[in-house]
């Protein structure tokens, strides 16, 4: 792509902090655009805590019963350790060029066309169908209190909320965010510290726990009842899985860079909180649930239980809190219909994303004036009413589904944004690009691409191996796991032969277009008067 061959909208900031960004006028059907309403405490509490949602608080139930605490901890570290190479990946890039599409419109400049077709799509696809996995398990959340009342109404419930959210625009999107994970982040790191606090008998049964659970019923589960080593190397695999599904979203920044106010200043501070997110809330919160519950506890199932299915909850009615087991939920039931909310908006975008670069029907570029996707939006949603299928075969089931096709398709996602760094950074030494001056650079480079691109799909390969074991076969569970997998390669090869494209040569790489416009929609915030005003800016 070359600035000849596109022309780009240019606004600078207006005195109600709106802004639009470029757009291919030969593929959107109108002259308006996304708006820049995202503003910055907006972006980093998204980067924060934006999509923590019943991965973390719902799914450790199967990984913990699948790995015990110890698979548990392990698994949910390589993840993080994945996830973090693909972060400081896609920072590096999208704090360059933080422009519609993000990964989308990256790919295309850095791999080729059918690279960005693929990988937009597949992105799509995690997005809408993680929409009906959250609102599936919201409908487990709320067994909490009732089951006499059908999922069907709890499932239109919340569809309702997240298309209202979503139909107010980006900036609304970014207040409610902001409320959801504000009170996200204020119950993870309260059921951290309650969790230590039980673990050390403050409870009222003064029950201290230690490391009680690590030793009885001990460190790891044979998976499947397989002996020895080989049974607990399992129960730990059988993790990686489930914790991709509580990580995927974590590269929701790029999405928003579009519609981020300042993103120069916002996008690249957003990425340096990644370890926070993931020391803090993923391997804090995953160690507490592993001291506090027993792999073997009945509670965890998903198939067979319908009581509490977090084992927060599960932790704090064993040690006899009454009262507190319920505001623990409705915090969770928040962070679900949050996760949703976001899901929602992330798929929204992407479609948006293919139509401007003409990977998907033109009409899916239509903005409204106040800068609203809405038909990206209408059809995005409409992949919500899938969660109805909890109706017939049971919530905790089809959250299992959407869950296993979401994690594989969020890790084919993370191997996608890792091979757009690799040619990236060929690009720029081709070119004689001195990464020294880029706004955000990670020390590790290129051996974290390298890194996670080759563990994300190693897990995406074998994520459905336990069908393979002997009674374990499973028609529903090895197409959710294999079907995302099958695709990326379709999508590429097809759409390789469809185009006739080829790989971008690093020396042709586009470094410059769209720069004019970020530097246009960045500038320097003003200088704190005051203590408060500068903790703000450093918590923001």
């Amino acid at each position: 792509m070359s600035s000849e061959e596109h022309k780009f909208v240019n606004e600078k900031v207006s005195d109600n902090g709106v802004d639009s960004y470029p757009v291919d006028t030969e593929l959107a059907p109108n002259d308006a655009t996304l708006h820049r309403q995202m503003k910055n405490r907006h972006i980093a509490m998204i980067s924060i805590g934006g999509v923590i949602g019943t991965g973390l608080f719902l799914g450790t139930a199967n990984s913990l019963e699948n790995g015990g605490p110890v698979g548990l901890l392990l698994g949910y570290a390589v993840v993080g350790t994945i996830c973090f190479s693909m972060m400081v990946s896609l920072g590096e890039m999208i704090a360059y060029l933080p422009l519609p599409g993000g990964q989308i419109m990256l790919a295309e400049r850095f791999v080729d066309s059918a690279w960005a077709f693929t990988l937009g799509w597949i992105y799509w696809f995690n997005w809408i169908i993680v929409l009906p996995a959250e609102l599936s398990a919201a409908s487990v959340l709320v067994h909490f209190w009732t089951t006499k009342v059908n999922d069907a109404v709890w499932v239109t419930v919340f569809l309702v909320i997240i298309i209202c959210i979503n139909a107010l625009g980006a900036g609304a999107y970014g207040e409610a965010e902001f409320a959801f994970a504000s009170i996200k982040v204020i119950t993870i790191t309260g059921l951290i510290i309650l969790g230590i606090v039980l673990d050390l008998g403050g409870g009222p049964n003064h029950d201290r726990l230690g490391f009680r659970y690590w030793k009885h019923p001990g460190p790891f589960v044979q998976y499947n009842g397989i002996s020895g080593a080989k049974g607990q190397f399992l129960g730990f695999w059988a993790v990686l899985t489930n914790a991709g599904f509580s990580f995927i979203g974590t590269e929701i920044v790029a999405i928003t860079s579009g519609e981020a106010r300042n993103p120069r200043r916002n996008i690249p501070r957003a990425i340096r909180r990644v370890y926070i997110r993931i020391l803090l809330f993923y391997i804090g919160g995953v160690t507490v649930i592993g001291l506090l519950v027993p792999s073997n506890h009945p509670d965890l199932s998903l198939k067979t239980s319908t009581a509490a299915k977090s084992p927060f909850v599960i932790a704090i009615k064993t040690a006899g809190i009454t009262g507190l087991p319920s505001v623990i939920n409705a915090a969770l039931l928040t962070s679900a219909t949050s996760a949703a909310s976001s899901d929602l908006y992330t798929s929204s975008r992407a479609l948006y994303g293919l139509a401007l670069r003409g990977n998907a029907p033109k009409f899916f570029a239509t903005v409204s004036k106040s800068g609203l996707p809405y038909y990206s939006v209408a059809f995005s949603a409409s992949f919500g009413l899938l969660a109805y299928m909890a109706v017939s075969n049971g919530a905790g089931r089809v959250f299992g589904w959407f869950a296993n096709m979401t994690s594989v398709a969020g890790l084919m996602s993370w191997f996608g944004i890792s091979v757009i760094y690799i040619r990236f950074h060929a690009g720029l030494k081709a070119q004689g690009f001195d990464r020294k001056t880029l706004p955000f650079v990670s020390p590790i480079q290129p051996f974290a691409a390298w890194y996670s691109a080759a563990f994300a799909l190693l897990i995406c390969i074998l994520s459905g191996w336990a069908v393979f074991l002997r009674g374990n076969w499973a028609v529903d569970v090895f197409i959710t796991n294999y079907l995302p997998l099958v695709l990326f390669p379709i999508l590429y090869v097809g759409a390789r032969f469809w185009r006739g494209s080829r790989w971008v040569n690093p020396e042709d790489m586009d470094f410059k277009s769209g720069l004019d416009i970020v530097e246009a929609a960045s500038y320097d915030e003003p200088a704190p008067r005051n203590w408060v005003e500068k903790g703000w800016g450093w918590l923001m």
